[in-house]
């Protein structure tokens, strides 16, 4: 496995753009995005499960049910949710797009990410897509721009692997940063790959992933009503079709896995407002189910989570968590600690407190990222969250959101 440029144009056969189309105010941010395979892709997606969704999953999930697609369509600065006429804006773009493309709408994955419940126009989008097509290239970053909302940093990442003796590649851009909290999905994030396999197994591959990556990422509580994964696989790179499990499809998995969790940790290192990524492990637990339930328990903790925005050893707080968490646990075997590059130090041990440096707590809890480690001596389950802390910029931000 090696980690490359190009994001989502890094694959074979797969190009990308980003321009500002008009959508948002502000001209200079990017606010339409688009991802083109040259041939048929397989294609699988997650969807949120929050009961009010947004019109282009509706439209993308019918586009879908074939598991084929072969351009990605996203805008930013509207949501196009919660919208009387929200299908048929989604449904437009996508044929607008098809017929520049010269493809068919139902092979065109739908996206919208900004505020809900307010009417999107097609227009700029439509007056914008012979600009956003022409520019079509090894442009992965500026289509990551223009997914982005409250976003400060795009992300983007890319590996090779190799698979029956081809070299296989898989990109991906994604967005998030606020209303981060998956059930099934997350956010949206948008992987392509040149790896031939069938959309069965695609479908298998990212349902399966999704459960130990981006379902535990939480930035403030608030899932999304846009929540979606998709992975497009084109087949470019020649290998044999993966079609059942085995030793091809594990090597997927783990390079899908390698993309999902970076991408994971940038979405909650880039919470709105945040100043740090966090990351809990959970060990010795009775099974998986329990070390994910407290580990998710902590990094939604809003107690914690301000705790590390003031570089505030409170361990009480963690072991507060867990025990409101609902795992079965038992927390006279509990032990804390936290870990960052500045070192690590144990607060917690056997469901109490040690004697530990405030000294040395506080230069390690002011890094940028801190670890918090938990053991649980009730089994060989385990788990990884990551989340952020909760800064005054937060309530800034979502305080005057829309207006």
């Amino acid at each position: 496995m090696k980690t490359v440029s190009g994001g989502v144009c890094a694959a074979k056969g797969f190009k990308a753009n980003g321009i500002h189309c008009g959508i948002r105010k502000n001209k200079t941010k990017k606010d339409v995005a688009l991802i083109y395979s040259e041939t048929m892709a397989n294609a699988a997606a997650v969807y949120t499960k929050n009961l009010v969704k947004a019109a282009p999953l509706t439209v993308t999930k019918a586009h879908l049910a074939n598991g084929k697609a072969q351009a990605v369509i996203c805008n930013s600065g509207n949501a196009n949710a919660c919208n009387a006429n929200g299908i048929e804006v989604a449904e437009k773009t996508s044929a607008l797009v098809a017929e520049k493309l010269g493809i068919n709408a139902s092979d065109v994955v739908v996206a919208s990410t900004g505020v809900i419940g307010q009417p999107l126009d097609v227009t700029p989008i439509a007056n914008g897509l012979d600009a956003l097509i022409a520019g079509l290239g090894d442009h992965s970053t500026d289509a990551a721009e223009g997914i982005m909302t409250t976003d400060t940093v795009k992300k983007e990442i890319a590996v090779t692997f190799e698979i029956g003796g081809k070299t296989c590649t898989m990109g991906g851009i994604a967005k998030g940063s606020g209303m981060i909290h998956p059930n099934l999905a997350t956010m949206l994030v948008f992987i392509t790959t040149d790896c031939a396999i069938s959309s069965e197994m695609l479908q298998k591959a990212l349902s399966a992933d999704v459960k130990n990556t981006f379902n535990m990422v939480s930035v403030d509580g608030d899932t999304s009503t846009n929540d979606m994964v998709t992975v497009l696989a084109n087949g470019m790179a020649g290998n044999a079709e993966i079609t059942a499990e085995g030793a091809d499809f594990d090597t997927f998995m783990k390079a899908l896995n390698s993309v999902t969790v970076y991408l994971c940790r940038m979405i909650a290192g880039d919470g709105e407002g945040a100043t740090k990524l966090l990351e809990c492990t959970v060990s010795g637990a009775k099974d998986e189910q329990t070390a994910k339930t407290v580990a998710k328990s902590v990094i939604c903790s809003s107690l914690t989570k301000a705790a590390m925005f003031g570089a505030d050893a409170n361990w009480g707080r963690i072991l507060c968590a867990i025990g409101y968490s609902g795992a079965d646990v038992d927390v006279h075997r509990v032990g804390v600690k936290f870990v960052s590059v500045a070192g690590e130090i144990l607060v917690c041990e056997n469901g109490a407190g040690v004697e530990f440096s405030e000294e040395l707590a506080k230069k390690i809890l002011l890094e940028k990222e801190i670890g918090i480690v938990i053991t649980l001596g009730d089994g060989n389950g385990a788990a990884t969250a990551w989340g952020c802390d909760l800064t005054y910029d937060y309530v800034k931000i979502n305080g005057d959101y829309r207006t």
